[in-house]
């Protein structure tokens, strides 16, 4: 890699003001959504007194991206993604703003939260695409870096910090700060200039564009390799991340407060994880960088389901956790090198797609099997299934060769 080529750290991507902007609204807008997932969780519990209920704000999360993600993807390749993510921070607002007055009846609380997902359905793919418009090419590691690293250090510091606050204060200021972090997010966007030709999105075409960008994955060999992979991901941590608590409960025999433990042992690792990848490892956007990972966490899994030792599951969650964000960062920064800029937001939409449909049906399946055979046979399947993804991705990259960019 030339002098003039090598990756940028997370410092100097920061330094450019159009990054600086994209990185403020995204992060502003992860502390309100923090502060709302946790008092969404406590209050749904407060109203119905049931695991169920709380399972049901999931749902109402879910199954919007399932229906919106595939003509987003759409949108947000024909339309300026600046208007798109604008527009996408102001639904949201006005939808947390309704919570803030009336957040004491559970059907209320199920419709905004599809509404916010609904949001979120544009606004994750368009943040996604337009990155390596503000980034130089060198830099879109370390961007994606940046982004997760604020992510994660923002639920590891604020999530507790919120949860006491909402028990102490009632739920109806979290939903305030929610809405006003979108408003401060749309504010710092709208100062974002692109150069953005807008088009006209007609139904019949909105519709044949959608079916272009399943045709694109399908049609390439990586494109291919990361879709599968992203699926068998989606069904194994689907059920390994929810039912957390239950191995914890019933496989380590913890005490109540353990699942905290390891939660914040998950979140010290994906916090370590940006700044070990950027030290380490020179330019990850390759195939092994990204599906290696899944051997990390296949391992994890294997090693919960057979330990009772809670010091040695923590220790091991927290390499999930490098697993994770290490990931997510290559997968995220290898899809915006490979994949042009006109057909970007489909590709993207589309693998929020397929983890949403995995991560429902690995909910659904995983609940079934724990009550079924036992906590530790779905450890077993999610490892299993995790292994599998990169023994697809391995083989996929074998035969692609080099990656080229594809559109």
């Amino acid at each position: 890699m030339a002098d003039d080529q090598r990756p940028a750290g997370m410092r100097a991507v920061l330094a450019q003001p159009d990054f600086r902007r994209l990185w403020t609204a995204r992060t502003v807008s992860q502390w309100g959504d923090i502060f709302s997932f946790v008092a969404l969780a406590i209050q749904i519990y407060r109203l119905t007194g049931s695991g169920l209920g709380v399972a049901g704000v999931v749902v109402a999360e879910i199954i919007p991206l399932l229906l919106v993600a595939p003509i987003a993807g759409v949108v947000v390749d024909r339309l300026p993604r600046v208007q798109v993510m604008v527009a996408a921070d102001v639904l949201r607002a006005a939808l947390a703003g309704v919570l803030v007055i009336w957040h004491d009846d559970p059907l209320v609380i199920y419709a905004v939260a599809f509404g916010l997902s609904a949001g979120a359905a544009l606004f994750n793919p368009a943040a996604n695409s337009v990155l390596p418009a503000v980034v130089a090419d060198p830099g879109i590691v370390a961007a994606n870096s940046a982004v997760w690293t604020a992510a994660v250090l923002s639920q590891i510091i604020l999530a507790p910090l919120a949860g006491g606050l909402v028990d102490l204060a009632g739920p109806g200021w979290a939903f305030g700060l929610n809405a006003a972090s979108f408003l401060v997010s749309a504010r710092v966007l709208r100062g974002l200039r692109l150069v953005e030709p807008a088009r006209e999105v007609g139904r019949r075409r909105l519709l044949s564009e959608a079916g272009e960008g399943v045709a694109l994955v399908r049609g390439d060999r990586l494109l291919r390799a990361l879709a599968i992979g992203q699926l068998l991901a989606a069904l194994s941590a689907g059920a390994t991340s929810a039912l957390l608590v239950v191995l914890a409960a019933e496989h380590l025999r913890a005490p109540a407060d353990a699942y905290g433990f390891l939660l914040g042992a998950i979140g010290v690792g994906a916090a370590l994880g940006p700044t070990l990848l950027l030290r380490l490892i020179p330019d990850p956007r390759r195939p092994l960088y990204v599906f290696g990972p899944y051997v990390l966490r296949g391992a994890v899994d294997l090693v919960l389901a057979s330990v009772r030792s809670l010091p040695v599951a923590a220790a091991a969650l927290a390499v999930y956790g490098v697993g994770s964000s290490t990931g997510a960062i290559t997968f995220n920064s290898l899809l915006q090198s490979h994949v042009i800029d006109r057909t970007r937001g489909r590709v993207f939409a589309l693998m929020d797609l397929l983890w949403q449909t995995g991560r429902l049906a690995s909910l659904g399946v995983g609940g079934l099997l724990a009550d079924a055979v036992g906590i530790r046979a779905v450890y077993y399947l999610g490892g299993a299934l995790l292994l599998l993804a990169a023994a697809v991705g391995f083989a996929a990259g074998r035969a692609a060769g080099p990656a080229g960019r594809q559109g």
